[in-house]
């Protein structure tokens, strides 16, 4: 599991997916989190704007992302 550092109260997965490099653009995110592609908490979200807080994990392509806030 990948512990990534936010500084932000959230982040929104679209924006995330992006963050980690998991994909290449806001269109590739779109598509992926809305073919139901993306894990949020072990189950299937396809809001891009779902927000994401400390503690939250997401999974994509076999990856299992933590989200941990740093100052």
């Amino acid at each position: 599991m990948k512990e990534i550092g936010i500084n932000t109260e959230y982040i929104t997965l679209g924006k995330f997916l992006k963050y980690v490099n998991a994909v290449d653009s806001g269109a590739v995110a779109k598509m992926v989190i809305l073919d139901g592609l993306v894990l949020v908490n072990g189950e299937v979200d396809t809001r891009r704007g779902k927000k994401l807080r400390e503690g939250d994990v997401v999974s994509f392509e076999g990856i299992d992302y933590v989200i941990k806030y740093e100052d």
